[in-house]
C-alpha cells in the first residue's frame, strides 16, 4: 500500500503535470494496496479526458499489475490508447514499487491527441503532392545560386562525384544542364567547365553529342 508520504508526493506531481500541460492531460494515481482493488484510483487530474474519477478502476494496466509477476512488469512509455467514446490518447504508465520490488501503485499520464491527429491528417492532405516522394523544389535567391543548384542536381542525376565521372557521365550531366536551361545564365559555361574540369571546346562538343 502507498504510504501517506508517497501519496502526497504523487498527488502534487499529478497536479503539477496536469497544470503544466493543460486540460487535455489526464494524470491518474492508482493505489494497488487498498482493500478494494476495484476502486484503485486515489487521485486523478483532468478526469474528463477518460471520464473517470476517484474511486474508479481498474484499467487494463491495473489488472496486469495485480495478476502479473512483479519482476516482469515494465513501464510503458508513449503508447497509444483509446477511450470508449473514440478519443485517441498518448499514454505513459509507470509502476511504483516498494522496497521489496512489489508493485504497490501506478502513475499514469494520458494526453488527448485526437484533435492533433485530425489536424495532422488535414495538414498532410494539404501538403500532399502528386509525387509524395519528391523533394521540395528549392527557391533560389539569385541566378548564381540557381546555377549551383542545377549543377548539384546534375551530379545527383549521374549518381557519382565529378572525380569519378567518365566521359559518358559528364555528357549526361551536361545534357541535363542544357535541357534545364542552365546555359541561358550569363557566364554559366565558364562555371560548368571549371566544375567538371573540361575546356570550353569540350563543353560544346558534349552539348552537341548530347543532342545527337
Amino acid at each position: 500500500m502507498l504510504s501517506a508520504y508517497k501519496l502526497q508526493f504523487l498527488f502534487q506531481l499529478a497536479k503539477g503535470i496536469s497544470q503544466q500541460f493543460g486540460p487535455n492531460c489526464e494524470v491518474v494515481v492508482h493505489d494497488l494496496g487498498t482493500n478494494d482493488p476495484e476502486r484503485s484510483i486515489v487521485a486523478i487530474e483532468n478526469g474528463h479526458v477518460t471520464g473517470r474519477k476517484v474511486g474508479d478502476g481498474p484499467s487494463h494496466v491495473v489488472l496486469e499489475a495485480l495478476n502479473g509477476a512483479p519482476e516482469k512488469l515494465r513501464d510503458h512509455m508513449c503508447y497509444l490508447t483509446k477511450t470508449k467514446d473514440g478519443k485517441i490518447l498518448k499514454s505513459t504508465t509507470i509502476y511504483i514499487r516498494d522496497d521489496d520490488g512489489a508493485t504497490i501503485g501506478i502513475f499514469g499520464i494520458n494526453y488527448d491527441i485526437t484533435l492533433m491527429l485530425a489536424m495532422e491528417e488535414t495538414l498532410r492532405q494539404f501538403t500532399a503532392t502528386e509525387k509524395e516522394t519528391s523533394e521540395p523544389e528549392p527557391i533560389s535567391r539569385n541566378v548564381s545560386d540557381l546555377l549551383d543548384e542545377l549543377i548539384e542536381q546534375s551530379v545527383k542525376l549521374v549518381g557519382k562525384p565529378v572525380a569519378l565521372m567518365n566521359k559518358e557521365d559528364k555528357v549526361k550531366a551536361i545534357q541535363f544542364l542544357n535541357e534545364t536551361g542552365a546555359f541561358l545564365i550569363t557566364k554559366s559555361g565558364d562555371k560548368v567547365c571549371k566544375y567538371f574540369g573540361i575546356s570550353k571546346y569540350t563543353l560544346y562538343s558534349y552539348i552537341d553529342e548530347a543532342k545527337e
